[in-house]
């Protein structure tokens, strides 16, 4: 166990990553950022006991919103989070009463949330109750099963040798956060990079799932976690994400627009496309800067969707990625913001089902939109700002560090009034 310790601690700053079912979003480029700020807040919030930055609230704050909403649509990804969750503490009996419901409609639906649940609205460490909302979806590309000169740019299955050590079985406080490494002799050391997968001879031949004929498109896929690949003989395969190789992710549009490649209004996947098309020889200098590579696996083709971090399918335009730190994995939430590009109002009930990591704080949600191009377009341009509520359980008991950390935190804002 000690040299463990030793060896995780010597290489902790290169390989250890967080716990997340995607990647970052290319939404998420910030320019001329107060990166000190920006590191404090981060610190701030690691010190936060789990579900600490939600506070007690009313179903007044959500009732109006809550009554012009489709229930019905939530439904089916409530009960799928269910199916994960109804083992757990102060979730089984909800699910039980969820399932006991013949025909779902508006109003039981509507009943059986208010009568069995209770509201807290989501902040961030300055106790702010507004942050971004993001998207992401499923894209679709073409591809092939075997490497052709139309489709050369292979996408991997997770390497026999690729090593992840789970950091919670030695200090608890890292739940989330994974080792990930491959062995030399009796050393472990940090596993190949993106320059070195792609750079190489084929170093990993023979993980290959299917090849496909961009390697922008391939990228893109990457980071958002999951697709469908359709062969030319019209045969089609769901992949989703599997592992990843251990370094943390690097946007290319920071990147880009750090050397003025682009400026921060062409920072969108369209915009980054679009100047990889221009730029085919400068291409694999800047997808090499984020050394972070994915690894996929084959998924059952009748999936109704991507299997996100709960374990379950999730649900166009009723699942969003979450910070599993700040609100419970599976609960049902309810989203406050606006369309993409439009001052349109968004107001629904979700289901927390998917993590990425890019999806960091207190108010931060990441909205599924569906697969194929026009999901893709509403996700590349989604970028405004929200509320979020979690609807909990009556009977969800949070932890006690968590209670007298929001009793402390409720006393200081109420002196500050």
């Amino acid at each position: 166990m000690r040299s463990l310790l030793i060896l995780i601690l010597t290489f902790f700053l290169v390989s250890c990553t967080n716990v997340g079912h995607k990647g970052e979003r290319t939404s998420d480029i910030k320019s001329n950022c107060d990166c000190a700020k920006i590191k404090s807040e981060k610190e701030e919030l690691i010190k936060v006991p789990d579900y600490g930055l939600l506070k007690k609230s009313d179903w007044s704050a959500i009732e109006p919103y809550f009554e012009n909403d489709n229930l019905i649509f939530a439904w089916t990804a409530w009960l799928r989070s269910c199916s994960a969750i109804k083992e757990k503490n102060a979730w089984g009996k909800v699910c039980d009463i969820a399932d006991d419901i013949q025909e779902p409609n508006q109003e039981t639906i509507k009943t059986y949330f208010k009568k069995y649940f209770n509201v807290y609205a989501a902040s961030n460490i300055d106790g702010s109750e507004t942050g971004m909302i993001t998207g992401y979806y499923q894209p679709i590309l073409k591809g092939s099963k075997v490497k052709t000169p139309h489709y050369p740019i292979p996408l991997y299955t997770p390497p026999k040798d690729l090593i992840t050590v789970d950091l919670s079985e030695v200090y608890p406080d890292l739940k989330s956060k994974r080792l990930r490494g491959k062995l030399v002799g009796n050393k472990l050391i940090p596993y190949l990079s993106r320059a070195e997968i792609d750079g190489q001879e084929s170093p990993l031949a023979g993980n290959e799932i299917a090849w496909v004929e961009d390697p922008v498109e391939a990228f893109f896929l990457e980071i958002q976690g999951s697709g469908i690949i359709h062969f030319d003989n019209g045969d089609e395969i769901q992949i989703g994400y599997a592992d990843q190789n251990g370094y943390p992710f690097k946007a290319i549009g920071s990147a880009l627009i750090q050397k003025k490649e682009i400026t921060m209004s062409e920072a969108s996947m369209e915009g980054i496309k679009n100047w990889a098309k221009r730029n085919v020889k400068k291409l694999r200098e800047f997808l090499n800067l984020n050394s972070s590579y994915v690894f996929f696996r084959k998924l059952p083709n009748d999936l109704p969707g991507p299997i996100g971090a709960l374990g379950v399918s999730i649900e166009a335009e009723r699942s969003v990625a979450i910070d599993p730190k700040f609100i419970p994995l599976g609960a049902p939430i309810f989203l406050s913001t606006t369309q993409p590009n439009s001052n349109d109002s968004l107001d629904r009930l979700m289901v927390a089902q998917d993590t990425g990591g890019a999806i960091r704080g207190g108010v931060r949600a990441d909205f599924y939109w569906g697969r194929g191009d026009d999901a893709g377009s509403k996700a590349g341009s989604m970028k405004q700002q929200g509320k979020v509520w979690a609807l909990l359980p009556k009977e969800f008991q949070f932890p006690t560090d968590t209670q007298e950390f929001v009793l402390k935190r409720s006393k200081i804002e109420e002196a500050s009034k």
